[in-house]
């Protein structure tokens, strides 16, 4: 299978049959009210109002469909002067509240929450029974500091200690394929230290249950490592993927390619997906405005971001869809959303990448909010600063010229929000092009380019010039 010989038709087909070559098994009810069985696989039965579960063929893991990402943990509000902390209380209801009702695969990291996730998902989930959860965490050696054998190994012995747990289900080699040398990144970060050969040994002996990567990038890592799956083999790999990338990641990301490719070559070789950003950071729940009633005339009792997580459920190689639920309704409504999954409809599926064809003519930039450009070494908050253009976009609050008839509401929208969004001292005014954020971006976005050009339009329309766009 290959993405010349995939026509669109034959793979709409193929997910409407509900069974994948894998042998990954969904349970609950497809939107015909059969129940989906695997190929070669018994199925597991669920009653209606339950969570959806996939079964790991390499491990036979139950995973629940809704995965939780534990990068966009609650802060509680710091005093001046003082850092932020992690409201570890709201983290356990919201912990306690998941598990209640069926989810069990937590992914954190040592990069997430300025290094406080692992901590804080490690003290609600020793609340729990140990074989009442997954977890997933990752070897995050990003910076060339931490590439040498003793700093990597440091870190990922520290994420034993940090989720107070004695194995690990789930172990990722983090980002592959970022840097403006991707591959000899890889190399210095995993191969000539010998830690991937540690890692693999770590497996063998038990306290890795699972190994594979998060892909970000570049396409010749993503083939290297698949073309050496004999040598390695992968138990999962994590990419993205949602119903925008699937034919527009090379417009909207300038990505090298779009996860149709990414999920066929993973599925071709058995090996389940994990699934990260199927909301794009939020930007698939916060469409433009004539697109959002476009889904909600489909489907007006349901939420849009529901869309978007059908659509990645859908998919039978897919092992778990990650989710970065900071507050209880947005848990509640995942959980609603997979409790069965109703897997999307051939038609279904084309709305919604005929939705994907309206939504790249918008010019939002590709910042998915993830934060690994942060800290920023001269205060910029540069996800505020993107989020807050692509709102604006979203919402038509671009201001284009002074005689458009709603130049004013505009012009005001976007500067007051700005202003609200942004305190000054951390505005796009301050950037001075270091690059330093660059490397550290997954979506491979200009950073300090987009930054110039928002504050050169932030000052045509502080000045009120005649043409802005």
């Amino acid at each position: 299978m290959n993405k010349e010989n995939l026509d669109r038709r034959g793979f709409l087909k193929r997910l409407g049959l509900g069974v994948s070559a894998a042998g990954l098994t969904m349970a609950g009810c497809g939107s015909s009210g059969k129940k989906l069985v695997g190929a070669e696989t018994s199925n597991i039965l669920d009653e209606e109002g339950e969570m959806t579960y996939r079964i790991n063929p390499h491990t036979g893991d139950k995973v629940s469909i809704l995965g939780y990402g534990c990068m966009r943990w609650p802060f509680k509000e710091a005093k001046e002067g003082e850092e932020e902390e992690i409201d570890q209380e709201a983290v356990n209801r919201l912990v306690d509240y998941a598990i209640e009702h069926g989810v069990n695969y937590f992914d954190t990291s040592p990069a997430y929450c300025r290094g406080k996730s692992e901590t804080a998902t490690g003290i609600a989930l020793s609340r729990h029974p140990r074989d009442k959860y997954f977890i997933a965490t990752k070897l995050s050696n990003f910076s060339p500091k931490t590439w040498s054998r003793e700093e990597s190994l440091k870190m990922y012995h520290n994420s034993f200690k940090k989720l107070q747990v004695d194995y690990i289900d789930y172990l990722l080699l983090h980002g592959v394929g970022m840097g403006s040398d991707a591959m000899e990144e890889f190399r210095n970060r995993y191969v000539d230290n010998g830690v991937l050969d540690f890692l693999l040994k770590e497996r063998e002996e038990g306290r890795i249950r699972n190994l594979g990567f998060s892909y970000h990038g570049d396409i010749k890592v993503f083939d290297y490592l698949l073309e050496n799956n004999d040598k390695y083999n992968w138990d999962f790999v994590q990419i993205q993927h949602n119903y925008l990338d699937w034919n527009h990641a090379k417009d909207t990301n300038k990505r090298n390619t779009d996860s149709e490719y990414l999920y066929t070559e993973l599925e071709k070789r058995n090996i389940p997906a994990v699934i990260m950003e199927p909301l794009l950071g939020g930007r698939l729940s916060n469409v433009p405005d004539h697109l959002m009633a476009r889904l909600k005339e489909q489907e007006p009792e349901k939420s849009v971001a529901s869309w978007a997580f059908r659509y990645a459920g859908t998919f039978p190689n897919i092992l778990t869809v990650l989710s970065g639920m900071t507050f209880m309704e947005h848990l509640e409504d995942n959980v609603s959303t997979y409790s069965p999954l109703k897997p999307l409809t051939d038609e279904e599926i084309k709305f919604l990448y005929d939705t994907a064809d309206l939504m790249v003519q918008y010019p939002t930039i590709a910042c998915n909010d993830c934060k690994y450009c942060m800290p920023c070494p001269y205060g910029i908050d540069i996800p505020a600063i993107l989020l807050h253009y692509n709102k604006c976009v979203n919402q038509g609050n671009i201001p284009q010229n002074s005689r458009h008839p709603d130049y004013a509401k505009a012009r005001r929208a976007f500067l007051i929000g700005y202003d609200r969004s942004v305190p000054k001292l951390r505005q796009a005014s301050h950037c001075i092009g270091c690059g330093q954020c660059v490397p550290h971006c997954p979506q491979n976005i200009k950073i300090p380019d987009r930054l110039h050009a928002i504050d050169a339009f932030v000052e045509k329309v502080k000045q009120n010039k005649e043409e802005l766009a």
